[in-house]
This record gives C-alpha cells, structure tokens and sequence, in this order.
C-alpha cells in the first residue's frame, strides 16, 4: 500500500480501539462458520471454510453445499444460527453528504448488520439456508438468503450423480464456487462506503427476485446447473424489507446457466466455469413507456485452491463478466440516451492464509462500459469506469475450536483497505465539483460474530 494513502487517512479514536482489538486477536487461538452446520456435521469451521470462516468455500464445504447441506450425524442440533456485523469506516476525504440519515460524513461506527439463519438438512433429501436481516444502518428487517434444497443421489453406468432442486433468491447464491457475485470477495462490506454508479445486472437482483433451479454435479467434476427469476409483486417486495423499484420488475422469466468443472491435484483443485443470464425489466416498475429493458449478461470464472500439509492455504479466484444492453424502456423515458449500451467487468482476487487462520487478501476490480449522457449524468465524463485494489488481513480466531463461549461462537476480525484508481468515469474531478478517486479510499476496521 502507498504510504501516501495511509498518511491521508487519520484515525480517530474509535478506529484505535478497533485496531488494538484486531491485533489482540492475532495472538488467539482458531475458531467455527454458520455454527449450525458445524454442529450438524461434525467438523470445525475449518472443515468447511478457508480461513475457519465464511463465505469461502473448501472442497468439502463445496461437497455439502451441492449436497443439499444434509450431511450430518447422529448428535441433536438446532438448526439456528444468529451473526453480528459491526465495523468502523474511513474515507480519505469526508463525503460530500452524510451517506445514511443520523451517520456523519466520515469516522462512522455502525452495526452493520444482524441476522438469523435456520441453516440445516431435514433427512438426507431435503435442506435449507434461510437468512433474514437486520440492516443496522438503514435500521429496518429484511428478508435476506434463501436456498431450500431437495435432492437426491444416483449412479448410471458407472457416472456418479447428485442432482438437486432449489428454490432461491438470488442468481449465483446457489453456486458452490465463490467467483460469482453472491459469494465473491469481499465478503464483508459496509452500504456506508462510497460505491460505484454501476455494476452487472446479474449481481443486484439479491432478494428482489425469486427462482427455481435445477443442478447436477457429476463424477464430483462437473457442475451444471440452469432456471429461472421472476420478480415477487411490489407489494410483497415492500412487505419483506426490499425496494421493489431497484433495478425493476422483471417481464416473463429470466433463464439463468451455470457450468463448472473441476480438477483436482492431490491437495489443490482448479475450477473452470461459465454463466450466463438474460432479463428484460421495466425499470424502476414503470411500464409507461410500453418496453423493457433487456441485459444480456456472459462471463467466464476461474479459481484455485492449494492446501499444505502445514494446514496454510492459498486461493486464487477471477471473473470476466460481459453486459449488453438494450435500453428501450430507459430511452423512452429519458433515463438513457442510447439505444445500446454495454458494461464489462473484471475481478481477481489472491489470498494466504497461514494456518488456515491468520489471512490476507489482495483483490483488483475493473469496470468500463459505454458512455451514455444520461444513464451517467452525474459523472463529468458520462462514462462508468471504476477500477482500483481491495486489500485485507483478517484473524479467525477460533475456528479449529476451543471457544471459550461454547463450541457455537466464532469470531473474525479484520482490516479492509479500498484503494480507487478511477470511480464513476476519472480519477481526478469525477463529479465535475472536484471530486477525486482516491478521495473515495475507504479504511474500514471490522468484527464479524456468529453463534
């Protein structure tokens, strides 16, 4: 990191209090993930997660997931997990407003979220990941994740099969690779932090929609999996938390594919994929204009994982996204200038974690796509380029086991660094009131909790 990026940043008090929080539990011993599946299973969070911590899946977290998470022995569990997020943030300039009502326009402390999960497999054919949400800065509940799974085992002509039936809500939440948008890094974030006018449609219909989809995963080599989304009535939308406006109503069902396949190396495998998803919406719910908007979205994954017999881990996740679009609503209803736009997005993230506990992560995102004077009217060169580096080094501290709060408690603490090169179309005066990218630079300290 640059010491000028690290010089312009000035802590305050609470972001000591944090740091010095951090760095004690860098002495601690290992910790748990969801802590429900870790009691149904049997194993440490380890055993399922990189790090002894969620989202980052091993092959064994991979095999459970697509397994309908009924894996489990005979021990009595509650299938009911809670989890806490809180965090303090710093940009390196004060934002020109405060970006949530009663938070200020720098050094804020804020529980990020809080929620509760019956995560759990009822018999060896039917399970469930069900989260809801307490989001501390917009201080409302809504419903979050939902992947109820039925499944079943076979085996033709020698070819083993686990096929499987979800109902979801969420493209890429049901992947068991953590490239695509629902499970990729960073895994944490604050809705506190600057972010970027844009990003592919396929990562931001979280909760606004609902699905059914259908996998296979054959031979434990190749994933395939295909269905559909259609968006819940507004109604409905607002009754559980979400605004039903962003990004819009979907017309008729939106298919999504997803093909995978993997290679293992004795303690490393390779992942190669791809997916695709098409969706015409109204945007914003207005049908007025008599048309819809379509996004075409393609794009390409690759990961990797190493694991040493000293229990260190190495993971190396990318993914290539590619958006058409065909902005007939938008253009009617003067939201857009063009008729076609297009979007391209690019990340790649490298992480070490020694002893399976103590991590750090280094990732690097690109975004371009077509100039549109409306559709990016608040960015002096009508463009959506942002690229820049996250950065983080995070402490599970006990998830090999050990908590001194019973086997369910796990605890990760870490430090993020957000480092832009452009944001929303330059790097110097992006918004036409001197503005720059690095003013955008985020500091963010945080404790994730889950029992």
């Amino acid at each position: 990191m640059h010491r000028g990026m690290i010089a312009a940043v000035r802590p305050s008090r609470a972001f000591l209090f944090m740091l010095a929080l951090a760095l004690l539990g860098l002495t601690a011993t290992r910790a748990v993930a969801v802590p429900a599946y870790a009691v149904q299973t049997g194993q440490p969070c380890t055993g399922c997660h990189v790090g002894g911590f969620g989202p980052q899946l091993t092959p064994f977290g991979r095999a459970f997931k697509i397994g309908g998470y009924t894996l489990r022995t005979d021990s009595f569990n509650l299938p009911v997990s809670a989890m806490v997020v809180a965090s303090y943030l710093n940009t390196q300039k004060a934002q020109p407003s405060a970006p949530a009502p009663s938070f200020g326009t720098n050094d804020n402390l804020a529980l990020d979220q809080a929620s509760i999960f019956f995560a759990g497999g009822l018999g060896s054919h039917l399970g469930a990941f069900v989260q809801t949400t307490y989001d501390g800065v917009a201080k409302a509940w809504h419903w979050d994740n939902l992947d109820v799974r039925a499944v079943t085992t076979a085996t033709i002509k020698g070819v083993d099969l686990i096929l499987g039936v979800s109902v979801n809500n969420a493209p890429t939440l049901t992947d068991p690779f953590n490239t695509l948008a629902a499970w990729a890094f960073p895994y944490t974030g604050s809705s506190l932090a600057p972010a970027p006018i844009t990003s592919p449609l396929i990562g931001n219909l979280a909760q606004t929609t609902l699905g059914v989809t259908a996998y296979a995963w054959v031979n434990s080599e190749f994933y395939i999996e295909a269905g559909g989304y259609r968006s819940p009535d507004a109604r409905t939308l607002t009754r559980l938390g979400v605004d039903p406006t962003d990004p819009g109503d979907i017309r008729t069902i939106s298919p999504y594919g997803r093909f995978a396949y993997v290679k293992n190396f004795g303690d490393s495998n390779l992942e190669v994929g791809a997916f695709a998803m098409s969706a015409n919406i109204y945007p914003g719910l207005d049908e007025s204009a008599g048309a819809t908007d379509h996004y075409g979205d393609l794009g390409l994954d690759a990961s990797y994982q190493s694991f040493a017999t000293s229990k260190d881990v190495i993971t190396v996740n990318s993914r290539f996204t590619y958006e058409d679009q065909t902005l007939d609503a938008s253009r009617a209803l003067g939201l857009a200038s063009n008729h076609h736009d297009h979007l391209i997005d690019a990340r790649v993230d490298a992480s070490y974690y020694f002893r399976d506990k103590i991590g750090a992560t280094i990732g690097a995102f690109d975004t371009t796509g077509s100039s549109d004077a409306l559709l990016y009217v608040a960015d002096r060169t009508l463009r959506p380029t942002t690229s820049g580096l996250n950065f983080q080094i995070d402490d599970t501290l006990y998830g090999g086991g050990g908590s001194p709060f019973g086997p369910r408690f796990n605890l990760r603490l870490g430090l993020q660094y957000t480092a832009y090169v452009q944001f929303d179309g330059a790097s110097g005066d992006f918004d036409s009131l001197g503005r720059n990218a690095s003013d955008n630079n985020t500091l963010r300290v945080f404790a994730w909790a889950a029992y």
